[in-house]
């Protein structure tokens, strides 16, 4: 008597059928569907032999679908809704990666401006920091002129300071000078105490050494004297909100 083979299928997520083999050849039957059995070579070579059609058309399409576990031509229809559901979801899948490539560059690119702007600060500060000293010398030709009525000298000195530092200030350096204010720390370096009884205590008394501020950084706090041994300076008054 012939062997009796039993016809396998496979099929996708959509039921279509995607492959098709004989217990001839099929040793594992897991994740397969017994659809059929005989005994000609239909079953026993039913790779080629079972289905009238291919499993796949020209275009790529299968021919066949599993419907409660009986194979079934698909219909044009059917063909060309999965074909639409098909492209959908690739177009899909391709605006999804547009979409991540977009944040990508966009993060990317604000990524290199921060690093640009960063780098430009880093520049600007060096340079400035470097330029101080050329200040400090300036204001302290204006001292000695003032104190030893060096006329001349001291109208000249005093333009180019002023112009020196005009050009600095153009591009957002912010001259520390604070004389007669609260002290305040993260502006100035106390360098001696100064006993006033009038005056508030920890007011900078009188500054040695001009900071300098570029944008909201300090870039050099200010050298101060600050008073001790008067009264405490009240605090601010908070805005009362109406209601």
């Amino acid at each position: 008597m012939d062997e009796k083979y039993i016809i396998y299928v496979r099929a996708d997520e959509a039921g279509r059928i995607v492959e098709i083999n004989s217990s001839a050849f099929l040793a594992d039957t897991a994740g397969w569907t017994a659809i059929d059995e005989g005994y000609s070579d239909k079953y026993h070579h039913a790779q080629g032999n079972y289905f009238a059609l291919p499993l796949y058309g020209p275009d790529g399409c299968a021919n066949y679908k599993l419907a409660d576990g009986t194979p079934a031509l698909r219909t044009e229809a059917e063909k060309a809704a999965a074909e639409l559901a098909a492209a959908k979801a690739e177009a899909a899948e391709w605006k999804d990666k547009f979409m991540r490539l977009h944040a990508e560059w966009d993060t990317y690119r604000r990524r290199t401006n921060e690093q640009r702007e960063a780098e430009k600060a880093r520049a600007a500060e060096k340079l400035v920091t470097s330029l101080l000293p050329v200040i400090d010398d300036f204001e302290r030709t204006i001292d000695y002129a003032e104190k030893n009525g060096e006329g001349e000298l001291l109208g000249g000195v005093r333009a180019v300071h002023s112009k020196f530092v005009g050009v600095l200030e153009k591009d957002g350096v912010e001259v520390i000078d604070p004389t007669g204010e609260a002290f305040d720390a993260l502006e100035a370096q106390a360098v001696a105490t100064v006993p006033d009884t009038e005056a508030f205590d920890e007011t900078v008394h009188e500054v040695y050494q001009k900071g300098y501020r570029l944008g909201a950084k300090v870039i050099r706090p200010a050298m101060v004297t600050v008073t001790t041994g008067g009264p405490k300076r009240p605090k601010p008054e908070e805005d009362e909100t109406e209601e």
